[in-house]
């Protein structure tokens, strides 16, 4: 058979990283983990083919060419998925769809022929062996959670690599926390699920002899769910397979706060390549953390857990949240200085929304306060039920915060704040190449003559060269990162 693995554009947003990403002339941030790991699961016999459309363009002849296409999407990814459901439906070519936007919303998907939700390492092979048969279903869903030990190694093979930014790899699914406003427990469960150290190694050593090198994105929503597992099996393995290597690859992960508690990990990990990591911060008010059960940040000093995580060589970017139901007027501020002091350069800050089936969707259901689905995007000011502050009095304040953080001078100011806390290691000493020497000088001309904000930029290089000369190629990319910020924001 003839499969066309279709993954949908993503609008121009916080993570999209759209306007930074010229600077290096990358077309998208990260490739599409699940689906390439979906075809994978197919038989090796069978053609296939991926049209990311974040890459390249998607043509009628493309699908044409195959017998089923198959589509995987988030939240954010609505428009496009319409786009393409209208254009297969169209050329008459039958559909088969998955990933979090199906799994949650499928039956506001009556035009597409066949639904394999969940986990695909289960629902999969149950659709194939119908298919062999020909008595396709039109659902395949289960509430079983797959054994990643029979996951296969992703069809790398099908990306054009040169696009992208990053590659991207994954080592366990779940969560044990239970916070209320996330989505990932009720996709994936509490239980956290993981490959063998072998099974992941075996994943590197195909991104190495692909010849990739530079940044790795392990795409796990909590790196250290399984903590022990994680320090005592995976990282002594990494660091080895690094060493060996001379360091090919910078690790970054999403984890939660309490990783700050463990010293001995944070060398581990810096030892091992890991540079950043993203951390769900919320918000600095106890109350609210309390009624979100964000459990893992309550009772500690997070402005301190941060600077621990800077100081053993990781960057932190974090998540904050308002319009939480004990939120009050003062949170906007609050929200700001804690921002500023905590040195977390992107720090994406979002109005609380309740995506489908979580524990705050349902409470909120119950009180009659859901008034539309969430879009999943973090920068287009949408809330999706009716707020105990006053809507406008919550706007206002939401964007009072981002002209507050993302302006170029408070911007840059803190950039300088990180840099005085980071410890910078030399495990993986960043290259001089020809990519960033052209986002170099792309940077001096459109941030340092172009953008209003030219005397900050230079300010910054000017205070990094004298006191954090290591530190220049990161001062670059966070004066990158903020002209894409400044533009997703209108500021």
């Amino acid at each position: 058979m003839n499969i066309l693995l279709i993954y949908p554009q993503y609008p121009d947003s916080f993570w999209s990283f759209k306007h930074a990403l010229k600077f290096i002339s990358k077309k998208a941030a990260v490739p599409p983990l699940g689906l390439i790991t979906v075809s994978a699961l197919l038989p090796s016999t069978w053609q296939k083919k991926l049209i990311d459309m974040n890459v390249t363009s998607l043509k009628d002849e493309d699908i044409l060419w195959a017998d089923y296409v198959f589509i995987s999407a988030m939240y954010i990814q609505k428009q496009s998925v319409n786009y393409i459901i209208e254009k297969c439906k169209k050329l008459n070519k039958p559909m088969v769809a998955g990933g979090p936007l199906f799994t949650q919303e499928y039956k506001n998907y009556p035009h597409i022929d066949y639904f394999v939700l969940n986990e695909a390492e289960i629902t999969l092979p149950i659709f194939m062996a119908d298919l062999s048969i020909g008595n396709l279903k039109p659902v395949y869903q289960t509430d079983k959670h797959a054994n990643l030990n029979l996951t296969p190694i992703p069809d790398y093979h099908l990306l054009d690599m040169k696009k992208y930014a990053f590659m991207n790899v994954q080592i366990s699914r779940g969560c044990p926390f239970s916070c209320d406003f996330c989505e990932i427990t009720s996709l994936l469960g509490h239980q956290v699920r993981m490959k063998s150290p072998i099974q992941f190694l075996k994943e590197l050593e195909t991104l190495y002899k692909l010849n990739w090198r530079g940044s790795v994105s392990i795409v796990d929503d909590n790196f250290i769910g399984n903590k022990k597992e994680i320090k005592l099996a995976y990282l002594p393995k990494i660091k080895q397979w690094m060493h060996k290597r001379k360091y090919p690859f910078v690790f970054n992960i999403q984890s939660t706060i309490n990783l700050a508690d463990d010293k001995e990990m944070l060398a581990l990990m810096a030892a091992s390549g890991f540079t950043s990591t993203f951390i769900g911060i919320e918000t600095p008010d106890e109350v609210s953390l309390h009624h979100c059960n964000k459990t893992q940040n309550k009772n500690r000093d997070l402005i301190q857990s941060i600077q621990a995580i800077q100081k053993a060589g990781l960057q932190v970017s974090g998540g904050f949240i308002v319009g939480f139901d004990s939120d009050t007027p003062s949170i906007f501020e609050r929200q700001i200085d804690f921002i500023q002091k905590s040195g977390i350069v992107s720090a994406m800050v979002g109005l609380l929304n309740a995506p489908k089936n979580t524990l705050l969707y349902h409470r909120l259901y119950a009180e009659n306060r859901l008034t539309n689905e969430s879009t999943g995007n973090n920068t287009d000011s949408s809330i999706n039920f009716i707020p105990n502050m006053d809507y406008d009095e919550l706007i206002l304040g939401y964007k009072k915060i981002i002209r507050s953080i993302y302006a170029s001078k408070p911007y840059y100011k803190r950039v300088r704040q990180l840099f005085a806390t980071y410890k910078h290691n030399n495990y993986n000493q960043k290259r001089i190449n020809f990519s960033l020497l052209g986002a170099f000088f792309k940077s001096v001309y459109l941030i340092g003559i172009i953008d209003k904000g030219r005397m900050e930029y230079w300010k910054l290089l000017a205070w990094t060269l004298f006191k954090k000369p290591t530190l220049l190629i990161d001062a670059i990319t966070f004066a990158v990162y903020g002209y894409h910020f400044r533009i997703v924001y209108g500021l």
